[in-house]
């Protein structure tokens, strides 16, 4: 390799993306180039800053704009193409159409008699099943109505209108509510709409549990194990680790650690990670931690500020 391959190599080794024989080829380009040595460390500090920057808040004329827009596509989605047919064929259609509405109206006049018989010895007849409109939606409480779509009207008269609905709700409660608790572990582990909202629910976590505030509840450290573990943006995953890294490691979270320092592509997320297996090992040393930290420490392949905080870390550690 020469110089004006370092980015892409470099950004490979960081990713966990390059190959054993390309790694092997960065590395002895590194060991005699001292211009490209100085680049390396400068991506790796940027590297290592992935995921710090705060989250641009969603305002709500940017989600008003953003919704209008994907139901504008939506709706432009279901707008099939208009082909005109050939002039021979629209004759035989119009034929067709003659011969089903005139074999519609021989049904429904035979299906009517019978109808008109029966309700003629009662002045308010009650309506069939069929024909008994469906319980109308509230819309006292101005629900939103989204993904509306219409049928039209078929042989009864009938028109169906689909929609989902919205409304807003609030829930208050103390830290260690059963119901704040629970709500806080469905938003981070699935109902956040957006990056920034998981973030923010995170952030809600460790203001209210981190540093001993309260217990937080079983609900919410598998949350955020699972997004630690499985959220595909790494600004998430570094929120999520720091939320981990404030309440009281457990052996759920210690493995949570482990398997993000073995195998999360961030740096960010792998040096959170490091802090806190090395400061549960400080109280309470542990062989799997002490050696993955050993393991980090002498990697060569592993990024040059994780390597250091593992050995710093395993300094001091009392084993």
């Amino acid at each position: 390799m020469d110089c004006r391959d370092l980015t892409a190599l470099a950004t490979d080794r960081l990713a966990g993306e390059a190959g054993e024989a390309a790694r092997r080829e960065l590395s002895s380009h590194l060991a005699g180039c001292e211009a490209c040595r100085t680049e390396m460390a400068r991506l790796e500090g940027v590297w290592a800053t992935l995921g710090e920057d705060a989250d641009a808040a969603v305002t709500p004329d940017f989600r008003r704009r953003t919704l209008a827009l994907l139901e504008e596509e939506m709706i432009r989605a279901r707008v099939k193409a208009f082909r005109p047919r050939n002039h021979f064929v629209r004759p035989l259609a119009q034929a067709a159409a003659l011969l089903v509405a005139g074999s519609l109206g021989w049904v429904i006049a035979r299906t009517a008699a019978p109808a008109g018989a029966a309700a003629a010895g009662s002045k308010t007849p009650a309506p069939s099943a069929s024909n008994r409109a469906a319980a109308p939606t509230d819309l006292g409480g101005n629900p939103r109505l989204s993904n509306v779509s219409y049928e039209p009207p078929g042989p009864d008269g009938k028109v169906a209108i689909a929609f989902d609905v919205t409304t807003r709700q609030t829930v208050s409660g103390s830290a260690d509510a059963p119901e704040v608790a629970k709500l806080l572990a469905y938003l981070v582990s699935h109902n956040a709409e957006t990056a920034g909202e998981k973030s923010r629910a995170i952030q809600l976590v460790s203001e209210h549990y981190g540093a001993g505030l309260a217990a937080p509840s079983p609900e919410i450290v598998a949350a955020l194990t699972t997004t630690l573990k499985k959220d595909a943006n790494p600004g998430v995953r570094k929120k999520a680790a720091d939320a981990l890294a404030s309440l009281t490691i457990t052996p759920e979270i210690r493995a949570a650690f482990l398997d993000s320092l073995r195998s999360d592509k961030n740096p960010a997320v792998r040096l959170v990670a490091v802090d806190a297996l090395a400061a549960a090992a400080k109280q309470s040393p542990d062989s799997s931690t002490i050696e993955s930290l050993r393991e980090k420490a002498v990697d060569p392949q592993e990024n040059g500020f994780v390597r250091a905080k593992a050995a710093s870390a395993l300094k001091a550690i009392n084993f």
